[in-house]
């Protein structure tokens, strides 16, 4: 039997950044510290992406550096399909470079970075792995109520 997915109304942009803030807040806490020190809420629709939301240290010059930064993560994403509320890590990402990624609708898309540490670094903590559990929360409430 396929499985239905219900959609009370499409999340807007205020109660996307709302849950974003909400999530990250409950990733951090369980983590000790920040995990993730910016992000982007984007979309990719193929006649046009934009930049839906920004929050980060970089507020005046991520834009400009955008494509360069995304380049760890595409090659992450370049053999992966993710469906809604589906995310992935990008290992290899260092710097200002993107480190991971979670598809919040058809065509939105969040990008999380912490500017001073890789995933390397944020995995050694050994509460890397309590902070993954409300992570994963977040991605079901987005397959559940993706972003319009």
């Amino acid at each position: 039997m396929a499985s239905v997915r219900l959609i009370k109304n499409p999340m807007t942009l205020d109660d996307a950044r709302t849950a974003i803030h909400t999530a990250l807040a409950r990733v951090n806490s369980a983590y000790g510290q920040e995990v993730f020190n910016e992000w982007v809420l984007v979309s990719l629709r193929a006649d046009r992406g934009a930049i839906l939301a920004y929050e980060g240290p970089r507020a005046e010059s991520f834009k400009q550096r955008f494509t360069f930064d995304m380049a760890a993560m595409m090659k992450e994403l370049a053999e992966q399909k993710l469906s809604v509320g589906d995310f992935a890590f990008a290992t290899t990402a260092e710097g200002t470079n993107y480190d991971g990624c979670m598809r919040v609708g058809d065509t939105s898309y969040l990008f999380c970075n912490h500017t001073e540490r890789t995933m390397d670094d944020i995995r050694e903590n050994p509460l890397w792995r309590a902070a993954q559990r409300p992570w994963v929360e977040f991605s079901q409430v987005i397959a559940a109520d993706p972003v319009e």
